[in-house]
Parts: C-alpha cells; sequence; structure tokens
C-alpha cells in the first residue's frame, strides 16, 4: 500500500479548515485516515494536529520566513517523504556544522513541495494548522474510520496518552482497542473541572462532594513501579530529573506500584504557599535549587495492580488517604453550602486560590472537562493567548508592556473554526523582571510590527484575573474583560488550554 500524497492531505486540511460543520470535519478526515497505508497512521496524525511525531524540531519563524528557495516544485511528496525528512532533522546531532545540515534537509524537502505544500509544511512545523479540527473531531474521524464507536476510542486514547497509537491500533487492530487500559509509567490525559462562582452553585451541580483546596502550583501526574518513578506535568512532558523532591516522595509512599495526580508548589516559611511563578521557575529548573517543592495528592489512578479510574471518587480518596497520607490535599466530604464555604474560606486564609467541589460517586474522566469536578476562585481568571504587545511610555519605555489579549473559538462563531478572537488589553499586574522577560520573549516570536506594536506568533498563555465582563463593541466577539491583570504566564499550558470565547461571553450580566 503506498504512503498518502502529501498534496491529498493539504486538499483535505484546506476542505476541513473551509467548513464549520463538525459532520463535515469528521467525514472529511475519516476518509483520509482510511486511505493511509500503516505506516502512515502515526506521522499522518502528527501532521493533522501540526505535532510532528518526532517532537519539536527546532524550526521558527525566522528560519521559514529566511529560506531561498525557488520555484514550487510538482507534487510528488508523500506522507512517508515528509516523516523521513522531519525524522533526519530530529537526528542531527548538536555540534559544529549541525544548523548548516538541519538547513539542507529543510531546503531539500521545501524545495520539492508545491507552493501549497509548502504553506502546510511551514504551519505544521509553527504548530499553527488551526484547522478547527481539534482532537475530539479527529478522534471521532479516527472512530468512523475504524467503524468503533467513539467512545471506546476516546477512552483508548485518553489511557494511553498517544492519540497517533491509538489511531494505529484502531485502523490495523480495532478489536486491540477494548483491551487498553492504564499502565504504569504511560501518562494518561488529566481529569479538568468545568467552573463556577460559588460553592452552592457548583454543590448544586454535584451533589454531595468532596470539597478539597485549589492550590495554586503545576498540575503533576506521578507514576511509581517499584523504585522507578516518573513525574509528568499537565501536558504529559517528562519533568523527573527536575523534581528530586518529588521523586523521593513518591518512593518513600507505602506502595509498590500507583499513579497518583496532584499539584506541587513551593512553600514560605510561614507555610504559606508562594507565588505561582516561584513554583514554575522552580520546577522548570534543570540544576537542583535551595527551593523545594512540595507535593499534594488529590486522587488514585491505580494501586498495586488495581486500576481505579471507573471506581468512585469516594473509593479513590479513602485509599489515596491510606496511601500519601499527610499528602493529600486537604478536603472534606459534604453536601452542605455553609460547610462547604467554610472550607473555601479556610483554603483562602492560608493563601490557596479557593476549592475544586468533586462529586463523590464521579469515575476519573480522562481529558475531559465536565461537571463533575467543578473549581470555585474567588476572583474570576481566564488563561488567553498573547496576540500583540505594545511598547511602554514613560519609566516602562523601552519595554513591551501592553499585552493584546485574546480566547479561543473552537467552533468559529467569531470567524474561522479553531480560530482567535481579541478580548482585551492589560498592562497591568507586571513587575519589572516580568517585563524584562516579556520584551525579550515576544520579540523572540515576533512576525510583525508597526509603529509601537510587536506582533507575535500565537503559542504564548498567559492567566489574567480580572473583576467580570462587559458587553463591547470594539472587539469581534461583542465581549470585553474589565479590570484585567497578569497573574503570571503558564508555560504548562497550550493554546488548545486557553478558555473559549464562549465561557467569556457567559459571564455577562442578564
Amino acid at each position: 500500500m503506498e504512503s498518502v500524497a502529501l498534496a491529498r492531505v493539504v486538499a483535505v486540511v484546506d476542505a476541513v479548515g473551509a467548513t464549520s460543520s463538525r459532520h463535515g470535519k469528521v467525514a472529511a478526515l475519516s476518509e483520509l485516515l482510511a486511505e493511509a497505508a500503516p505506516t502512515d497512521v502515526v506521522p499522518l496524525v502528527g501532521l493533522l494536529r501540526a505535532q510532528p511525531r518526532q517532537g519539536r524540531l527546532g524550526v521558527g519563524w525566522r528560519t521559514l520566513a529566511c529560506r531561498p528557495l525557488g520555484e514550487p516544485g510538482a507534487a510528488s511528496l508523500s506522507v512517508a517523504d515528509v516523516d523521513a525528512a522531519f525524522a533526519a532533522l530530529a537526528d542531527v546531532p548538536a555540534g559544529a556544522g549541525s544548523g548548516t545540515r538541519r538547513l539542507a534537509i529543510l531546503d531539500d524537502l521545501l524545495g520539492r513541495a508545491t507552493a501549497s505544500e509548502r504553506d502546510f509544511l511551514g504551519r505544521v512545523l509553527l504548530g499553527e494548522l488551526r484547522t478547527g479540527a481539534l482532537d475530539g473531531v479527529l478522534t471521532d474521524a479516527i472512530a468512523a474510520a475504524s467503524g468503533r464507536p467513539p467512545a471506546v476510542v476516546r477512552r483508548a486514547a485518553m489511557l494511553a496518552g498517544d492519540l497517533g497509537a491509538t489511531a494505529e491500533l484502531a485502523l490495523t487492530e480495532p478489536a486491540a482497542l477494548d483491551a487498553v487500559g492504564l499502565t504504569v509509567g504511560v501518562p494518561v490525559l488529566p481529569m479538568l473541572a468545568s467552573s463556577a462562582a460559588s460553592v452552592e452553585e457548583a454543590l448544586a451541580t454535584t451533589g454531595e462532594a468532596s470539597v478539597e483546596y485549589k492550590l495554586d502550583g503545576a498540575r503533576i501526574q506521578v507514576h511509581r513501579d517499584g523504585d522507578t518513578v516518573l513525574v509528568v506535568t499537565r501536558s504529559l512532558a517528562d519533568v523527573t530529573a527536575r523534581v528530586p523532591e518529588v521523586v523521593a516522595a513518591a518512593r518513600a509512599l507505602p506502595v509498590e506500584r500507583a499513579i497518583l495526580d496532584g499539584e506541587t508548589l513551593l512553600l514560605g516559611e510561614d507555610g504559606a504557599p508562594r507565588p505561582f511563578q516561584e513554583t514554575m521557575a522552580r520546577f522548570g529548573a534543570e540544576a537542583e535549587r535551595e527551593a523545594l517543592l512540595r507535593p499534594w495528592f488529590f486522587d488514585l489512578l491505580h494501586v498495586d495492580g488495581r486500576d481505579l479510574i471507573d471506581a468512585p471518587l469516594a473509593e479513590r480518596r479513602r485509599l489515596l488517604a491510606e496511601v500519601a497520607g499527610d499528602l493529600v490535599v486537604p478536603g472534606v466530604v459534604t453536601a452542605d453550602p455553609v460547610t462547604a464555604a467554610r472550607l473555601a474560606d479556610e483554603a483562602l486564609a492560608r493563601g490557596h486560590e479557593g476549592v475544586v467541589v468533586k462529586a463523590v460517586d464521579s469515575p476519573y474522566a480522562a481529558g475531559r472537562r465536565g461537571k463533575a469536578w467543578v473549581k470555585v476562585k474567588p476572583v474570576r481568571t481566564a488563561d488567553l493567548v498573547v496576540l500583540a504587545c505594545e511598547w511602554g511610555s514613560g519609566r516602562r519605555r523601552g519595554w513591551l508592556s501592553n499585552l493584546h489579549l485574546a480566547a479561543r473559538d473552537p467552533d468559529g462563531a467569531f470567524g474561522p473554526p479553531g480560530g482567535l478572537v481579541m478580548v482585551g488589553k492589560t498592562f497591568k499586574g507586571m513587575t519589572d523582571e516580568l517585563l524584562a522577560w516579556q520584551t525579550r520573549r515576544l520579540q523572540e516570536i515576533e512576525t510583525h510590527r508597526d509603529s509601537w506594536v510587536v506582533h507575535v506568533r500565537p503559542e504564548l498563555v498567559v492567566e489574567i484575573a480580572f473583576d467580570g465582563v462587559q458587553a463591547s463593541s470594539r472587539y469581534p466577539g461583542g465581549v470585553a474583560l474589565r479590570f484585567a491583570r497578569v497573574k503570571g504566564y503558564r508555560p504548562d499550558k497550550a493554546v488548545a488550554d486557553a478558555d473559549t470565547i464562549g465561557s467569556l461571553r457567559a459571564l455577562l450580566p442578564g
């Protein structure tokens, strides 16, 4: 079976991007997947997600913009050709001459491509495909192409933590999807929480719940198999080598094999949490630091041969208490709003963000944001994407200061599906240190500029606190943030994790 032509992939991607119909997107993608040779499936899924299976390839916007390519070639490339070139880029050893070798590989690939293929490959390399075909759509397409129920494919993808591998299994051994389960050492997509304005509102959704501190830390998933420990982030990136204190805490637990979900953060001498930025600085450090991260666990997915994701939360929390002891996030099981509010006040008094209200009968829905977990924070926050930044004036002259912020528009309600919609600007809440870093970083991802605005690739997520929203004719989404201020950048989150324009519009009064 021959490898799928790249021109065919480009044509399907263009068609998917041109329609707002979810059914249409699924149909086009499933047809393409059904045509793929078995060896094409994993690299093809990587191309469709703008996430090559080789990982980051070190090709940026400036490199692509400066390539002195000749006239586009005729359509001759296949998915296998692209995958081979990406593998060659990833395999170039560091050292003298590596840059020249990488450019030669890139120029050869682009030189064999048509104009539309060059554009497509550039967007894949930059992670900016934006067809509105998010992982949920692609998962449904895999299900349609394999003839298996979407729920089965979705569960397998969540437990495998790898959509490409799941697609390969679905299209080559569809019956084997039923056997996919938790594997210690294989990261699982984390369960996510929706939001509510109060504990009363949250309890009305969940019923009796485990009301737990909402920590302002970095999400971690810890796998232990004997003395072997793996620690991954929210995005499933391996950070084991950076968190030896978390590894030591995991090895001290009275179990042989376990998968735990939790957070890690820095605590001050008074036991209060340090600012999120300090936690992330320590979390991202390669070298050993004096500041130690404290792990807290709030869920147990597996323990000593027993999978728990389908067990009710009440059972998982009971076993977690036996396993993790004083490393368990504080909480209380209640259906009483007064009791829940009391715990929320306690969490806030100790410097935490608020609480998460979790239905006691809920299973662990890996990778999903449903109504079983509901976070309640007194100050509203949103994770937004930086589109541009204005140069400051006065004391901030020479620094990029005023951020242009956007929310995701996955359904294309206010533009192309999967696009971004601007919802406000802010220059508040930034320290001099953050301004200096921001000025440097934004110019590294700059696409173009005018007299006072630097436009950037939309790849940075920043957490913004705000007091509410208001109707606005200034922005295309019809909504603007009120009193927005920067809490901090979120390097642990991807653009796909940013909040949507729909969630912000839902906050409009009346």
